[in-house]
């Protein structure tokens, strides 16, 4: 028998046996799950009683008990329309509507109806002073990322720099050379790192092009209800990875500080290695530099479960690529990059036409296109080629002494002459 169960109903299933391991306690798994402990006994004793069966949402497909009625609902918003509340607050109306017409509603409900009537502007959270964050509990709860521009070479050899990604809680990392600060780049070692410790719980990152846009949403994105993404954040929305912003670079100084001690040790031990190119840098880096970083600067988190994901059932060199759509015109072709590129006949299926496909860069430098789940077989139609059409010549071959062409003028006793005389004969005589 198959059991409907969400993405985040199988990650608890992961933690329950962590708990039943003795591994995790129930307090540190309400704080990975957002929930509070009452609710993660709740949980708990329903896997102990029906196992990963239990976990799945028992009011799945049901209506709330609790939803307000469409009735209520209107009556409400012509309540909150009326001129004499066109500056009410929340509170102050949810408290008039009790009064006057004995309605009750909670004041967060009655806010989301304000916005959504356009009668209410969420106020943006006063930004606090920054405090002392503890350590996440359990490694693998969350991330932090960023790239350092440096002489990494002392002037040896080529320009190169250096992406790092640090665990939070263990401090245990993960770093490579590269020649630019890119989203390729930073996919890269993102995709790696996923390949080696599964998925982070969550990201913590500056907010650089890659991370975060400012572009507007496109018309697409728009009609479907989507904000603008970058690469990098659509991928973190595929593999469930809470995208956090940080606004200093004081609040990530765990990856700040990490940085400054590569610029110290790391630059001293490779320039006794005579490393100058990107390559050694790297085989460098991962045979001698993070074993002694593993030894002299991790730490045991405190709790000893891992809150890694498992990956397994994600596409990771398709979710890691560089994605856009296109629309499929009635031949079966569409325009990427200035090249028309066919779909070929063994992968047309009803509904491909005026339909959009998705392109797919990946990291390797290969192109897939993707159309509902399923990929389809391509080829560049080569650009046409016309023929040369007859110019008059220049000014400047004149000029140059090139033989010109001569204008043909017909003898008077060319057949067509003939026949205009004729013709002006007839009309004489008339």
């Amino acid at each position: 028998m198959s059991i409907r169960m969400s993405q985040v109903e199988l990650d608890r299933v992961a933690l329950m046996g962590e708990i039943g391991a003795g591994r995790l306690s129930q307090k540190e798994a309400a704080n990975l799950l957002g929930l509070s402990t009452r609710q993660v006994r709740r949980i708990v004793r329903r896997f102990q009683a029906g196992g990963a069966e239990g976990l799945a949402h028992r009011s799945r497909g049901r209506p709330s008990n609790r939803k307000v009625s469409e009735e209520i609902h209107r009556e409400v918003v012509a309540f909150m329309n009326e001129p004499d509340f066109h500056d009410y607050g929340p509170t102050l109306l949810t408290e008039t509507l009790a009064r006057e017409k004995g309605i009750e509603v909670s004041r967060e409900t009655l806010r989301q109806w304000m916005i959504a009537e356009g009668r209410w502007v969420a106020r943006k959270a006063k930004v606090q002073h920054r405090q002392w964050r503890e350590r996440k509990a359990c490694f693998g709860e969350m991330i932090q990322m960023d790239t350092s521009i440096h002489d990494w070479f002392e002037g040896r050899g080529e320009d190169a720099v250096v992406i790092a990604i640090i665990d939070d809680a263990t401090s245990r990392l993960l770093l490579r050379f590269f020649p630019t600060d890119s989203t390729a780049t930073n996919m890269t070692l993102l995709r790696d790192y996923v390949r080696r410790h599964g998925r982070p719980r969550s990201l913590y990152v500056d907010k650089a092009s890659h991370f975060m846009t400012s572009r507007p949403s496109t018309p697409e994105e728009q009609r479907d209800g989507k904000t603008a993404l970058t690469q990098i954040q659509r991928a973190l929305q595929e593999l469930d990875i809470e995208h956090i912003p940080a606004h200093s670079p004081q609040a990530k100084g765990r990856v700040e500080r990490l940085f400054r001690t590569l610029q110290d040790r790391l630059i001293k031990e490779m320039r006794r290695a005579k490393i100058s190119t990107i390559e050694q840098a790297n085989a460098y880096v991962e045979e001698v530099f993070l074993p002694l970083w593993e030894e002299r600067f991790t730490r045991p988190p405190r709790q000893p479960a891992n809150a890694h994901r498992s990956r397994k059932g994600f596409a990771l060199d398709a979710i890691f690529s560089r994605q856009e759509t296109r629309r499929v015109s009635d031949d079966y072709t569409f325009l990427y990059r200035s090249r028309r590129i066919q779909i070929l006949n063994k992968s047309i299926a009803s509904g491909l036409r005026r339909s959009r496909v998705t392109i797919e860069e990946r990291l390797d430098g290969t192109r897939k296109v993707r159309w509902r789940g399923r990929y389809l077989r391509t080829r560049t139609v080569p650009p046409e080629t016309s023929k040369p059409t007859a110019r008059r010549p220049s000014t400047k071959a004149k000029e140059k002494g090139k033989p010109q062409r001569r204008s043909y003028k017909p003898p008077r006793n060319h057949p067509w002459r003939r026949r205009a005389a004729l013709m002006s004969d007839k009309d004489t005589k008339k």
